[in-house]
């Protein structure tokens, strides 16, 4: 906590009015009309406003003081962070060839009249590359690949399961080469044949192979009912999508698994059948960041003096991969300068300078008078005359990116065979500057830390100096091993969201002693009814990648540091309710109401007792399903309750129990609750 600042005058206008009237009856006793229409008490109230504004000027020193010092212990306004989001390019039709849709590229939401649109850049390149399909194979529960591409070849019905299809039973589909983070279309051909299924909700899963594990991809469309009519297929693969052998074949291989039915769910009684199947991309997907690049900035001419300062054209400076430059012109060529946090341990002969990412302003090292009257540099100093420019830099970030689904549309970027573009999920992680009350509270705790990570609060502040956009951190033993059961989402030096992905590593890390291992959980967005995708959890690269960056300077020596999502325990609750009697809630409403009630209170990032995120290895009892339920509208009594831990990655759910237990360091993850409601 701050110290009050003392208040240097108290007096206020109408004190210092009051103040003058006293002194005239003490000192003109002749002048006796003190009312507001009197020329001289007009005088007075002119001659306290003024001084009013000079008292609060006054009270404002220590304000300044204050800051002056916090700037002095280094003590500087955060930037703001650039929300993220994935966006798909949709070709105008299937390509011969790659399309190539470079890093860089702009898309922004529609501009009207009142509001300015809000541009996103492409951070990598994109490749849409042409496929088709080149095998076919069923893989049964218990057994082995069948190879069925002759089979497809001549034209006949291949039944895409076994005759009696179980849990388990996998169609495989090879394409001509591997297509990460492309848009696939599959045009099937198909005949009734899979009776018993409802084709408006089969329980099918299609995935695709990342090197790793088989990883589930978001089919945006699948109008064949489950193998039940001609249609077409739309997936979302996966930007991992690796080449592999299924049936003495290689290809880029994905597969149609068939998954045990739940409540509420029919499945097959004979399996469905294939005639023809094509394949094509029609797009691709890359991540964007709320942020416009500039390029080839020109700072000005150096004077050869040192402490010179300049500012760029387009400020806030967003941190990005690249890292933000200065070039100096020298010797006929440009010569890059490094950028440093301070002058600290800079001598005359470093190239390097300062950056304030929030004002945009780039200091270069001063000059100080020691004690024998000499001047000593911290920094060297650019020629006089030379020319100062920045390669690149990205302008943007703040809460004005965090825009909805689907508003990102417009496409600023020249590019050949785009139809259209479209987010197709909320951009999530935009953070407005830090602001000037919120650094003086910061103050002290810097004084406690001194920037060095020693205790466990040290390194949950300083990874939230370092990227505010992450909603909770926490710092843990590294030696502490997970629960079995639990799911991470990814972590540095890691990839994928698989389960074999997450399965190891971790223990690995886990056996060492002496290690730290900070946890860090993303800003998510809910939807309607409080449901939050798995992948929003996970943390983007680049941030981990800097809080391990930035931390790694300030942690003693001999401590090993890991930077990762923390583990989730995903948990399906099945219940049923009675609803109240002669209620006037619908059916409808009633079940989407207890629906957002269940994902809101059993959320990650909002629930838990507290309503500010679900506590750490908190178990989940079925009693705290009673009393949420209990709590909705239009119910009246809570008939049943079960709880089944489920893998978030996979969808496989375990038995069904009245405690889900998660490791000390786990949080819990909703995963398709389903409520029956019945009438009194």
């Amino acid at each position: 906590m701050t110290l009050p600042s003392p208040n240097l005058d108290d007096r206020h206008f109408q004190a210092l009015v009051d103040e003058a009237k006293r002194l005239v009856q003490q000192r003109c006793p002749e002048w006796t009309d003190h009312n507001v229409s009197d020329p001289g008490v007009t005088l007075i109230e002119a001659f306290a406003t003024m001084v009013d504004q000079l008292v609060y000027r006054l009270n404002r020193v220590p304000d300044k003081n204050y800051l002056a010092f916090l700037d002095l212990i280094g003590v500087r306004l955060y930037p703001p962070t650039a929300a993220r989001t994935e966006v798909t390019f949709w070709l105008s039709a299937p390509q011969p060839e790659p399309v190539r849709i470079r890093a860089g590229t702009e898309v922004a939401t529609v501009r009207t009249e009142t509001e300015e649109a809000v541009v996103f850049t492409t951070g990598r390149d994109l490749s849409v590359v042409p496929c088709s399909l080149a095998h076919l194979a069923g893989w049964p529960a218990a057994g082995q690949a069948t190879d069925r591409s002759g089979e497809l070849a001549l034209g006949r019905d291949v039944p895409c399961f076994t005759p009696a299809p179980v849990p388990g039973d996998c169609l495989y589909l090879g394409l001509s080469n591997p297509v990460p983070g492309c848009v696939l279309v599959l045009r099937l051909d198909c005949r009734v044949e899979g009776v018993g299924v409802d084709p408006r909700n089969p329980p099918l899963l299609w995935e695709a192979w990342d090197g790793n594990a088989w990883v589930a991809c978001e089919v945006e469309k699948d109008d064949t009912g489950g193998f039940n009519r001609a249609g077409e297929v739309i997936l979302h693969l996966p930007d991992a999508h690796a080449g592999s052998v299924v049936a003495g074949h290689f290809g880029g291989w994905l597969r149609c698994r068939l998954l045990e039915a739940v409540e509420g769910q029919s499945t097959y009684l004979a399996s469905p059948t294939v005639r023809k199947v094509t394949a094509f991309t029609i797009g691709g997907t890359v991540e964007a960041a709320h942020a416009e690049r500039v390029t080839e900035e020109l700072l000005g001419l150096s004077e050869g003096v040192p402490g010179q300062g300049f500012r760029v054209a387009r400020a806030p400076v967003v941190a990005g991969t690249e890292g933000f430059a200065v070039e100096v012109a020298e010797g006929g060529g440009w010569v890059e300068w490094t950028r440093v946090d301070d002058f600290a341990h800079s001598s005359a002969t470093d190239r390097h300078f300062t950056l304030d990412p929030n004002s945009g302003q780039v200091d270069f090292g001063p000059a100080v008078r020691e004690a024998d009257g000499g001047l000593r540099l911290y920094g060297g100093v650019p020629p006089k005359g030379a020319a100062l420019r920045v390669p690149g830099y990205r302008t943007g970030g703040g809460h004005r990116g965090n825009v909805a689904r689907g508003a990102l549309r417009v496409l600023r970027s020249s590019l050949p065979y785009a139809a259209r573009v479209e987010n197709r999920r909320p951009a999530l992680g935009g953070v407005d500057g830090e602001s000037v009350e919120n650094a003086r509270v910061r103050g002290p705790m810097t004084l406690r830390t001194l920037h060095r990570a020693v205790v466990p609060h040290d390194y949950e502040q300083l990874a939230r100096e370092v990227a505010p956009d992450a909603v909770r951190v926490k710092c843990v033993p590294a030696r502490e091993v997970r629960a079995q059961g639990t799911e991470r989402v990814g972590s540095t030096g890691q990839g994928g969201a698989g389960q074999g992905g997450a399965g190891q590593g971790g223990a690995g890390q886990d056996d060492q002693t002496g290690g730290v291992r900070l946890l860090i959980v993303p800003a998510g967005r809910s939807d309607a009814q409080g449901r939050i995708r798995f992948d929003e959890l996970k943390p983007p690269p680049d941030t981990l990648a800097m809080i391990s960056s930035y931390l790694e300077e300030r942690r003693p020596i001999g401590t090993r540091l890991t930077v990762e999502p923390p583990y989730y325990q995903g948990v399906t609750v099945v219940a049923s309710v009675i609803r109240t009697e002669g209620g006037s809630v619908a059916t409808d409403r009633l079940r989407d109401s207890a629906l957002t009630a269940l994902y809101s209170y059993f959320n990650p990032l909002t629930g838990g007792p507290a309503g500010e995120g679900w506590p750490f290895g908190r178990p989940v009892h079925s009693g705290e399903v009673f009393g949420v339920l209990q709590q909705v509208p239009g119910i009246d009594l809570v008939e049943d309750v079960r709880l089944f831990p489920a893998d978030p990655v996979t969808g496989e759910r375990s038995e069904a129990t009245t405690r889900v237990t998660l490791d000390r360091h786990a949080l819990v993850f909703s995963y398709e609750h389903q409520l029956r409601v019945r009438e009194a």
